[in-house]
């Protein structure tokens, strides 16, 4: 019997599905798409998992940004793009495909603002 944690992950699998169908995203952006569509994890859980297929090469860093905006923190941000790497094995997981599919045409269509969206739901829920 092998010794320590399995290498395989279900978690870094779906993160892997998201990301074959999304091309390349930012570890929160897929963190909320990973909640919407599979069971709830933790951030932490998802940026171990973004983390840990770096080191397996299931997931290769694309780009890295640097936003400006007024944060908590500070007024930088540094947003790391994540891609499928030279090890990955998507599935093609259909609910995946269809999630995705819908939240591209919605980003499409309430990309003018930020706040204007959430205003907009805001105004929904009264």
């Amino acid at each position: 019997m092998v010794k320590g944690r399995p290498i395989k992950s279900k978690i870094r699998q779906n993160v892997v599905e998201i990301l074959h169908y999304l091309g390349e995203g930012y570890g929160y952006q897929v963190a909320k798409i990973y909640n919407e569509i599979f069971p709830t994890a933790t951030q932490r859980s998802i940026y171990y998992n973004l983390q840990k297929g770096l080191l397996t090469k299931e997931i290769a860093v694309h780009k890295i940004e640097q936003e400006e905006g007024e944060f908590s923190w500070g007024s930088m941000v540094e947003k790391k793009y994540y891609s499928l790497g030279k090890n990955a094995e998507p599935k093609g997981e259909k609910r995946v495909k269809e999630y995705l599919k819908t939240w591209k045409k919605s980003n499409k269509e309430t990309s003018p603002s930020k706040f204007t969206s959430f205003v907009d739901k805001f105004r929904k829920g009264k």
